[in-house]
């Protein structure tokens, strides 16, 4: 998503790998479901949230639209989004303990928090939201394992490649300026990163670096037509 506020009005300042300590520990979130609440539609799934999700619940893309997920144009392109409870304010996925009912698979974006990433070319780096997270007295952590997520390398290359090829989309479509070519160049993305079934037994990579590659030839022979 595009910041339309600087990095310095809501940071502390630095910028942090994988391997950085940070001070974002939270005591497990004692008695705290913040995040969780009145979050809107900033909740963004990427493809590998997806298959966790798939995966984990024994459910479909298709069916996790009717209750937990739903869909906004961000940025020109039309992704999935965890969805708030209409009547509580809160995520659909929170138990009646304000307890998180998915954590062991939560998407990256929850991971993440009170982190956030910020692009430049074709890297990002990590950075501390401080006004975001209420937790008081916050520790010292390293950042992948405050993420929680195993073969750190291949998930944070599946994150640069990821945001290179929504960049690329987009840059498509602004260029191309027709209603017709955006629309069919999103049900396309979207068919092919969420609707299209993932294989529970194989490699979560492998299965996206195929489906990128698919896309990318499209969007290639789409920008020289």
């Amino acid at each position: 998503m595009k910041r339309q506020i600087s990095i310095e009005e809501i940071s502390d300042g630095r910028l942090y790998k994988a391997n950085d300590l940070v001070k974002a520990g939270c005591h497990d979130c004692k008695d705290c479901s913040f995040c969780c609440e009145g979050m809107g539609e900033s909740i963004l799934l990427d493809p590998k949230d997806l298959y966790e999700l798939t995966t984990y619940l024994g459910r479909s893309f298709e069916e996790l639209l009717e209750n937990n997920l739903e869909l906004h144009v961000v940025d020109g392109l039309i992704l999935p989004n965890l969805k708030m409870d209409p009547e509580k304010d809160c995520c659909s996925f929170l138990d009646e303990n304000k307890r998180c009912s998915i954590h062991s698979i939560r998407p990256g974006f929850c991971r993440l928090f009170p982190l956030g990433r910020i692009y430049e070319q074709d890297d990002f780096h990590y950075f501390l939201q401080v006004h975001e997270c209420p937790m008081e007295h916050k520790t010292k952590v390293k950042v992948k394992k405050w993420l929680g997520i195993e073969a750190i390398a291949s998930y944070e290359e599946f994150i640069r490649s990821w945001h290179m090829l929504q960049k690329k989309t987009q840059e498509i479509m602004e260029q191309k300026k027709d209603d017709s070519l955006t629309k069919k160049i999103n049900l396309f993305v979207l068919q092919e990163f969420y609707v299209n079934p993932y294989e529970k037994d194989e490699d979560f990579y492998s299965q996206y670096a195929r489906r990128e590659q698919n896309v990318l030839t499209v969007l290639e022979d789409i920008a020289n037509s």
